[in-house]
């Protein structure tokens, strides 16, 4: 299996880890902010961007950017990640790989809520229609906040819209699994960031994992929906700089 990355600039690695409705492309604005102080390496998940899929049996997120930090010779990172990318983010801590954490809106380990549910069960309903625009633009609507360009918008739909494309046409669909992760023995320094618009599940997920982990830090952002890194690039340098 071949996954795509990237890195840009020198000094201590930061490595950005993308939303499931996005692709690596959701960081431009952050790698150019970031590479002037850091080395940054950006990872398409299978599935995803520039990742060309094949089945070879049941795979994780976490073990596929692992082997890209091994071919990099990285022993320990900054990791940042978005969303569904937090749970590899955590998997990765849990094993060593991380020296300091940024997890934005991260999907949570609470049961599923009335708010979520109903949006999973659209974008199903969608794609089971053959509707694979309308899906796209169903995540777009709901997971940017109001601060989002049309621009923002225009580039969720087409990642979203090549992830979904990408995963239909896998036949069989292969297995991606996840290890277990104890929040509570993550001991290193985390900042949980949350959107004041995003859905109270997932807004309810972070303040949730930030009393979880030990070394963590929570700030919600009452301008922001699910993707802050996209809505309003430059205040997410801002944070970023100041805490890595």
């Amino acid at each position: 299996m071949t996954i795509w990355h990237a890195e840009r600039g020198t000094g201590e690695p930061v490595v950005l880890l993308h939303s499931s409705a996005a692709d690596s492309g959701m960081w431009d604005a952050q790698v150019a902010a970031l590479s002037g102080r850091f080395r940054v390496i950006t990872v398409d998940f299978r599935w995803y961007g520039r990742s060309a899929f094949h089945s070879d049996g049941p795979y994780s997120d976490a073990g596929d950017v692992t082997r890209v930090l091994a071919e990099l010779e990285v022993t320990r990172a900054a990791l940042v990640a978005s969303s569904g990318a937090c749970q590899a983010a955590l998997e990765l801590a849990a094993a060593g790989l991380a020296d300091r954490l940024v997890l934005l809106n991260p999907v949570s380990s609470l049961e599923p809520t009335v708010d979520v549910r109903a949006y999973w069960q659209e974008e199903r309903r969608l794609l089971e229609l053959g509707d694979v625009q309308g899906a796209a633009e169903l995540n777009a609507r709901t997971l940017l906040g109001p601060e989002a360009s049309d621009a923002a918008w225009d580039r969720l739909v087409e990642m979203q819209r090549h992830a979904f494309e990408v995963q239909l046409a896998a036949d069989p669909e292969p297995e991606r699994v996840e290890g277990e992760v104890e929040p509570a023995k993550i001991d290193v320094p985390a900042l949980v960031v949350a959107g004041a618009h995003d859905l109270p599940y997932f807004l309810a997920g972070a303040r949730h994992l930030a009393g979880e982990l030990p070394g963590a830090r929570l700030v919600e952002l009452e301008w922001a929906g699910h993707l802050p890194a996209m809505e309003r690039p430059e205040e997410i340098n801002r944070l970023l700089l100041d805490y890595l």
